[in-house]
């Protein structure tokens, strides 16, 4: 199954965060593929640096994960969207969404989770994913 993961759960997950954690251990275990772009990737390392995972190497085998395509796709072909107007930025999601044909933008962001549903992309929360995927088994 595809999904985005906005950039809050994913570095939630970096965390051990709980339902974000159990997420990232479906992708690591190949039960979900990870849809990317360039946008998403270098705001996951960004934010990653900022809350202070210096750590080079362990950004630098996150980064070879995707670059050898371990169970992720990249797009590099965006469509510009305007779906989420208090921040603009989000809107990097449902492009990434609608280009690689997601089922899922999983996120944990107020304004994207307003969007409920794109497309037939569904919006949805960490606990709402878990509760529809382990439904779906």
């Amino acid at each position: 199954m595809r999904v985005v993961i906005d950039t809050n759960v994913f570095i939630s997950s970096f965390l051990g965060r709980g339902n974000p954690k159990q997420i990232i251990d479906l992708w690591k275990n190949g039960s979900l593929t990870i849809c990317l772009s360039r946008e998403i990737i270098d705001e996951y390392v960004e934010v990653l640096i900022r809350l202070g995972i210096k750590n080079a190497r362990e950004i630098e085998e996150l980064l070879q994960l995707f670059a050898q395509g371990y169970h992720s796709i990249f797009t590099a072909k965006i469509k510009t969207l305007k779906i989420v107007m208090e921040d603009p930025d989000d809107n990097k999601f449902f492009e990434c969404a609608v280009s690689l044909k997601a089922r899922y933008i999983i996120s944990g962001d107020k304004n994207v989770l307003k969007v409920k549903d794109y497309c037939g992309i569904k919006v949805v929360n960490p606990k709402y994913f878990l509760t529809k995927f382990e439904g779906s088994k």
